[in-house]
Parts: structure tokens; C-alpha cells; sequence
């Protein structure tokens, strides 16, 4: 994971930026591998089931930079695991 699109400033450019809408671009679907959910820190709210998928604890009331990650191929950080991914 590159440590430049992962770090503190990257993920407050994330937050900000997830007013915008997400890239027509992307595909697919959330896995459920929950990483995203620990970009720079673990968020407290990612909970596990007893099969080891993950799930968010608030997931009707998650913040946007949640509901819309990746928005951009740019901010896509997590590519290895995740469902999604981004069309040339």
C-alpha cells in the first residue's frame, strides 16, 4: 500500500472530497474486506462475524468518505481486496 495515498492528509483529502460524486468509472462491489476501513487507523466501528467477514457497526449512518470510497481511481487504495475497481 503506497504510505503517500494512505497517510493523515490523504485521508482528509478523502473526507473532503467526498462531497463530490464518485467517478462514473467505477465497478463492482463492496466485499466486504474491510480495508478501507482501517486507512490510517482501524475505524472503531468495523466489527467482524463469526465467518470473518467484515461489517460497519453504523453502516446506515456512515459518513460519506465511507459510503462513496473509492470515489476516484486517484483515491483508490485498497485495490488489492476490494470488489471495486476503475474502467480505462
Amino acid at each position: 500500500m503506497n504510505n503517500k495515498r494512505n497517510s493523515l492528509f490523504a485521508k482528509i483529502k478523502r473526507t473532503l472530497f467526498s462531497i463530490l460524486p464518485v467517478s462514473q468509472k467505477r465497478k463492482g462491489e463492496c466485499v466486504d474486506c474491510g480495508e478501507c476501513c482501517k486507512l490510517f487507523n482501524v475505524c472503531p466501528f468495523l466489527k467482524y462475524k463469526s465467518d470473518n467477514k467484515s461489517y460497519c457497526a453504523i453502516y446506515k449512518i456512515r459518513p460519506l468518505n465511507c459510503r462513496k470510497y473509492p470515489r476516484t481511481a486517484s483515491e483508490f487504495v485498497t485495490s488489492d481486496t476490494c470488489g471495486y475497481k476503475f474502467k480505462l
